[in-house]
């Protein structure tokens, strides 16, 4: 991590924030999976969205020594409570960070328990975000009544053969965006639950078409 990269700002989580050196990039909110940290995802950032500015936070939660950003029961078992309390939690620290940073609403790019943070972001602050990229995502919960997603764009990258996110979780991810409104793009690849070159790529072409858009 370069002086560029490290932030000394006390905003309620440890992390890094790199600024942009392409200012017409939509920045990203780089959410790490299970023992992961604020330096996880950096590297990726740079890779998929070159020029991007990048807010990268430290889960809060230790699962045997592991930054998590929300409990679990066990494998695959949320503790729901947690879970909202800490989105909630995350979603005051990106407001204070935008105004520290002087950052519009960044796109969330979240790998496995970043992802699932990023997706219970969207369903209870769905305006914090610009929109999301949800790798090795499962539903995080069923929110009552459903947000309005209505204008945010939604990346789902699963894997087939993932062990950790069964088929009917991650199909059921995509229809719950959906049916918010949002706009899903929903891809299986072949792969497991680690993160591969193709799920690289593809981020980067919906990153690009958003660019285009904006």
């Amino acid at each position: 991590m370069n002086d560029s990269a490290a932030a000394n700002l006390d905003l309620g989580f440890i992390h890094c924030f790199v600024p942009a050196s392409e200012p017409t990039c939509a920045p990203l909110l780089l959410l790490h999976g299970t023992g992961g940290d604020e330096n996880d995802l950096l590297a990726l950032g740079q890779e998929v969205a070159p020029g991007a500015a990048l807010l990268s936070p430290r889960g809060k939660v230790l699962e045997n020594g592991m930054p998590r950003f929300f409990r679990r029961h066990a494998e695959g078992v949320f503790d729901l409570e947690d879970l909202q309390r800490r989105a909630l939690e995350l979603a005051a620290f990106l407001e204070q960070a935008r105004a520290a940073y002087d950052l519009p609403a960044p796109i969330a790019l979240g790998y496995s328990n970043g992802a699932n943070i990023a997706g219970a972001l969207l369903l209870l602050q769905p305006r914090a975000l610009a929109g999301a990229v949800l790798i090795r995502a499962t539903v995080p919960f069923v929110p009552s009544p459903a947000p309005a997603l209505n204008g945010i764009r939604v990346l789902i990258l699963s894997g087939a053969a993932d062990p950790l996110v069964p088929e009917r979780d991650r199909d059921r991810l995509a229809q719950l965006l959906a049916s918010a409104g949002a706009e899903v793009s929903y891809k299986v690849l072949p792969a497991a639950h680690p993160l591969t070159e193709r799920d690289k790529e593809f981020a980067r072409q919906w990153l690009a078409v958003r660019e285009t858009r904006a």
